[in-house]
């Protein structure tokens, strides 16, 4: 039961922490544009590029494995070796047109006006003194810059003032 115990404390503290984490934000951005346009624009992109570039999956099979036999030996010294055998490596997919796709969704955004950017996460001392407020209009980005992501998967650029 203590075993049970401990495995499942770890367990609530490994989520606890994934909860309270929070991420940077990687997404297309030009300063004054409304996030509701980079939403229809991003998305225009993506079907351009899906129809450009579409799912191309293919199927693919990796290698067997030979594993060797072993030797076994019983408590009277007798002795004999098992015959070794091969494992299926297993079959898997893959979509050959992911990178291109991605390119291709690059440049839309890029003829768009977008470049790609990754915003870090905002520190707990700025999340803390920032009143909650989703980002309606990209604004412009400066060297403290940072990002607060909600729940409800909106998030809030700040770009808080360094005292000297």
């Amino acid at each position: 039961m203590k075993i049970f115990a401990r495995h499942y404390l770890l367990a609530i503290l490994g989520f606890a922490g994934m909860v309270g984490c929070d991420t940077s934000l990687t997404t297309f951005y030009k300063p004054g544009v409304a996030v509701s346009r980079l939403q229809t624009d991003q998305t225009r992109c993506e079907v351009d590029a899906l129809k450009d570039a579409p799912v191309a999956n293919e199927i693919r099979q990796r290698p067997p494995v030979y594993l060797p036999g072993r030797r076994v030996c019983n408590s009277a010294g007798q002795c004999w070796t098992n015959p070794g055998y091969w494992v299926d490596g297993g079959f898997y997919t893959v979509d050959v047109n992911t990178d291109l796709r991605k390119r291709v969704l690059d440049m839309c955004m890029a003829g768009k006006g977008y470049e790609p950017i990754t915003i870090p996460a905002c520190s707990l001392q700025v999340r803390e003194a920032v009143a909650p407020r989703q980002t309606t209009a990209l604004p412009k980005l400066g060297p403290t810059t940072c990002v607060i992501k909600y729940q409800d998967k909106s998030w809030q650029i700040v770009t808080p003032v360094v005292a000297d």
